[in-house]
């Protein structure tokens, strides 16, 4: 069952946000309060609103609290980042993460109600999204426009099991190219080696075979 994301900011961080999570399949709404910018991303999400989401009534109107995470991506006016998050934190908003300029918009963010802070610069906008909706992969990195680098948490379903047993190849089509088992670090795995509990696997390949992997790993 597909989560319900409301992506507030239609920055370029928020669009790649508010794309990605569309492309995966997800209901999102984008908000902003600049009509220009919604109109230039209203193919790429569920719907698109243009609304202030500093105000209360407004996003009381929209059922905002209704959606699963809500994901604040104001630019620069860290004012209204941090209304914002409180006022989606009054609302019951289920799951607020909101986007920081450094370090002490970030702590206040967390003492106005985020339940996580993410900083532009170390979190690209398609990590975050695939992060948000898959809590077993650790990291991502896009390689093309289709094709990515993943760690995966291994589920107990592989444990005890060998790379040749899961066969994940042939059965996903995507390559474990590492296994990280405790502080060390398997690179170029045989087939004869087994994943424990606790082992994350680095796989690369298409990003819809990588998700094929990631939900049979739940």
């Amino acid at each position: 069952m597909s989560e319900t994301f409301a992506v507030i900011g239609m920055g370029r961080f928020g669009s790649s946000v508010a794309k990605t999570l569309y492309e995966m399949g997800h209901d999102v709404m984008a908000l902003d309060a600049n009509e220009e910018r919604i109109q230039e991303h209203i193919q790429y999400v569920t719907y698109a609103v243009q609304a202030d989401s500093t105000d209360e009534k407004a996003l009381k109107e929209l059922g905002i609290r209704n959606f699963d995470v809500v994901v604040v991506s104001i630019g620069e006016d860290i004012q209204a980042s941090i209304l914002t998050t409180l006022i989606l934190k009054e609302l019951g908003v289920k799951q607020i993460v909101v986007k920081a300029q450094n370090e002490r918009h970030g702590k206040v963010l967390y003492k106005v109600g985020a339940d996580r802070v993410v900083f532009p610069e170390r979190d690209m906008g398609h990590r975050v999204a695939y992060n948000l909706v898959s809590p077993n992969i650790l990291d991502f990195i896009e390689l093309a426009e289709d094709y990515s680098v993943a760690e995966i948490v291994a589920s107990s379903r592989m444990y005890n099991k060998s790379l040749i047993d899961l066969n994940i190849r042939a059965r996903f089509g995507v390559n474990v190219v590492a296994i990280k088992s405790g502080g060390k670090i398997n690179i170029a795995p045989k087939a004869e080696d087994t994943i424990q509990e606790d082992d994350i696997l680095v796989v690369i390949g298409h990003n819809e075979d990588l998700q094929k992997l990631e939900d049979r790993a739940k």
